[in-house]
């Protein structure tokens, strides 16, 4: 088993319509299963609507995000806390890997925020069981691919499967220029 931990799935067609063009950071892999969060599912509230304490800080666009379709009454808060590692995390953060971590969302505020240089929350999160992620792998379900600082934070998520996947420096950036109806391809 390689795991994925630190890098980016992105969806192919055969992921079906619950991650279509989804671009998920995977937070943890191992024997055990597997999970991470959708990058680019923005929902239409606003973080004020679950933790109010929170929207002054989180980064733009300002609203919650669908991190997947598990635990959908759970939020999780993904921060860039850049310069520090796991062993001098900021108060309230746990860092996984690269400046990325998860900060703990009852904590308050105030004591958290003046180390974070971007903050997202996510509703729920994607998640395999044991072997469940490599057998999805094994089928060409996901493109497996080296994340960046950024994409975490992408600006214009809408683009971010496309963005990440323009970037490759292979026949994998064609990808993109594929539509729905696989007769036009």
């Amino acid at each position: 088993m390689e795991t994925t931990t630190g890098k980016l799935l992105v969806a192919t067609p055969l992921t079906g319509d619950v991650f279509e063009r989804s671009v998920v950071l995977v937070l943890h892999h191992d024997e055990e299963g597997a999970h991470g969060l959708v990058l680019n599912q923005p929902l239409d509230a606003t973080v004020d609507v679950v933790l109010p304490e929170w929207q002054p800080f989180v980064s733009e666009p300002g609203v919650l995000f669908r991190g997947g379709p598990v635990g959908p009454d759970t939020a999780m808060g993904l921060v860039s806390v850049p310069g520090h590692g796991p062993e001098d995390a900021p108060l309230g953060t746990q860092l996984l890997f690269g400046g990325l971590g998860l900060v703990d969302l009852d904590a308050p505020a105030p004591l958290v925020v003046p180390e974070l240089a971007a903050f997202r929350i996510y509703v729920g999160y994607a998640g395999w069981g044991a072997g469940q992620l490599d057998s999805e792998l094994a089928r060409g379900a996901w493109y497996v691919v080296s994340r960046e600082p950024r994409d975490a934070f992408h600006d214009d998520t809408r683009d971010l499967w496309k963005d990440v996947l323009l970037r490759q420096r292979s026949s994998l950036s064609l990808v993109t220029t594929f539509t729905e109806d696989s007769q036009l391809n």
